[in-house]
């Protein structure tokens, strides 16, 4: 199960470990289609309805969905835009995903 996002959870959720953030929407095909793929991935996972908290949206920029992002320490580390393959968000946690454990780890 994903976890939801909302405006008073969010800051507290993307302040630490690195999460993987899906922001998506019900009635977007892709996004559908993005959720088995992005469950498969080794890493936390949480999204955000943009219809219901478009102020989150806003506030990285997401103009497009599916949009995922990787945070760590309450800081966007990456983002990948539109429906990819899984060695797709394999290869950009490859390289953007140790700088974020460095990163919080000093």
């Amino acid at each position: 199960m994903i976890q939801e996002l909302r405006a008073a959870t969010f800051d507290d959720a993307i302040g630490g470990s690195p999460l993987l953030v899906d922001f998506w929407a019900p009635w977007c095909r892709p996004c559908k289609a993005l959720e088995p793929i992005l469950e498969q991935l080794r890493v936390p996972l949480a999204r955000v309805n943009v219809d219901e908290e478009p102020g989150i949206a806003a506030r990285y920029d997401v103009l497009s969905i599916p949009t995922v992002i990787l945070f760590a320490a309450g800081e966007a580390r990456g983002a990948v835009v539109g429906l990819r393959p899984r060695d797709h968000f394999e290869r950009w946690l490859a390289e953007v995903l140790p700088a974020a454990e460095v990163e919080r780890d000093a």
